[in-house]
């Protein structure tokens, strides 16, 4: 019951933690590129890898990692942002986007893991 309450505490945290963050952007950037949901993805693998390179106790670990960045992180505004793009007939900036949000995220997590690693 207790790890409900860690995952389900950290992803309200992590959630209103991006829906925040995406008003920022929203508000402050005049981009016709979805880089809001890009930060968050990116920053979101870094952060969950360089968690997992420390071995968190598992209460920790579903409180912050399972919880908060699976908040945090959006898989689903990703598809759906993917999905517009093509509507739009935009497919250069959706394969800039899709090709981007895969390498970068897996470059950012191997980046996280490698600096949790250094002693």
């Amino acid at each position: 019951m207790i790890n409900f309450v860690l995952v389900g505490g950290g992803a309200a945290l992590g959630a209103c933690a991006r829906y925040h963050l995406g008003e920022l952007g929203k508000r402050y950037l005049s981009v016709n590129f979805p880089i809001v949901t890009l930060f968050l993805n990116i920053s979101g693998s870094f952060i969950l890898a360089y968690l997992f390179g420390h071995n968190l106790a598992t209460p920790l670990y579903l409180f912050l990692g399972t919880g908060i960045l699976g908040g945090y992180t959006t898989f689903s505004t990703f598809n759906s942002e993917m999905v517009l793009l093509w509507q739009q007939h935009r497919y250069q900036t959706m394969l800039l986007y899709c090709g981007s949000s895969y390498l970068c995220g897996l470059l950012a997590a191997i980046a996280g893991l490698w600096l949790a690693t250094i002693k």
